[in-house]
């Protein structure tokens, strides 16, 4: 069991190396005469939009939806840009590369400090506040690690650095009466994490499903969740965009805003519909989506908790002032 195992962590490592490179995930291109706009109505043009999304489980949704056509009703044709993080997409999105990205709110908030017109306009995954929860630190079987305060002193690696993650490890660990200033922090790819704690690289690693499940189901360590241990049902993914798109595009933007709704309903009504997104986009079998932790999927901004993770990011000088709520969330 323990060598099949393996063998499924490599295979999603192998399927997600081509991160940098463009998705074929994108659904077919829509009949302009059979796409509807966001009021109903029939459009002539088809509008191709790029967005960048983490490969990982929670894109089972944006990939669903893709395959279902919610999009093309809407007179949308998707191409997926897998990207490591929400702040690397920023770059992207200022250069008019790409018009929307799925990811974490840190990149945004960042942004917004330095007035760099990014707006959050829909929540798109939020972290469960009990239970087996989308994301973990996770350590290998034999590493002595068994809780939060024992990652002191240890390499904890991350997707990006100087975001949620992190951030909340070393509030749970300093919780948990240990010293989160003497962790080093890692920057590693989520797909990356299994092999480079196998050859004692790193420690422990944050990573979501299917990486998570497959690293435990190994023999591994469910050391902590950060999310639930310090901001419970905190969002996992955003979605975002500029405000220059928005003014600049106001009815695209409202056409995938709505697109995104009622991808996202779709999501949590068709869980079947995701996983199975998720074994043919990640090219992993189906049994292993099958065990994976879904996240809540939904657009609603108001309890995704960005105000209190700036607060926190604040009190550990990640920040050194709130971002401007009020241009930086536009629920949409």
């Amino acid at each position: 069991m323990k060598k099949r195992l393996a063998a499924l962590g490599l295979m999603a490592a192998a399927a997600l190396a081509l991160a940098g490179c463009t998705d074929s995930a994108a659904g077919p291109t829509a009949d302009p005469s059979d796409s509807a706009d966001a009021g109903g109505g029939t459009t002539e043009e088809v509008r191709d939009v790029r967005v960048a999304a983490l490969p990982i489980a929670e894109s089972g949704a944006l990939w669903a939806a893709i395959d279902e056509g919610i999009f093309e009703e809407y007179g949308l044709n998707v191409e997926v840009v897998p990207a490591q993080g929400g702040a690397q997409a920023i770059p992207a999105l200022l250069s008019g590369d790409i018009d929307f990205a799925i990811g974490q709110p840190f990149g945004p908030i960042r942004a917004d400090l330095q007035d760099l017109g990014v707006v959050v306009f829909s929540n798109y995954a939020s972290s469960l506040a009990d239970g087996e929860d989308v994301n973990s630190v996770v350590a290998l079987g034999d590493s002595g690690i068994a809780g939060p305060a024992d990652l002191a002193g240890k390499r904890v690696s991350v997707n990006s650095l100087g975001a949620a993650g992190d951030l909340t490890i070393r509030k749970a660990v300093d919780d948990a009466g240990g010293d989160s200033s003497t962790i080093e922090f890692v920057e590693v790819a989520f797909p990356d994490a299994q092999a480079q704690l196998e050859a004692g690289n790193i420690d422990a690693a944050w990573v979501p499903d299917p990486f998570r499940g497959i690293i435990v189901g190994a023999g591994g360590v469910d050391v902590v969740s950060p999310y639930q241990a310090t901001i419970p049902g905190l969002t996992v993914l955003t979605n975002f965009t500029t405000q220059a798109k928005i003014d600049e595009d106001p009815e695209l933007v409202a056409d995938y805003a709505a697109a995104m709704s009622d991808a996202l309903e779709f999501a949590s009504q068709n869980e079947d519909a995701v996983r199975a997104a998720i074994a043919s986009n990640l090219e992993i079998p189906e049994e292993a989506a099958a065990a994976i932790v879904l996240p809540d999927f939904t657009p609603d901004l108001g309890s995704a908790g960005i105000e209190d993770l700036a607060a926190l990011a604040l009190e550990y000088d990640y920040i050194d002032a709130e971002p401007d709520f009020s241009r930086l969330i536009q629920q949409q």
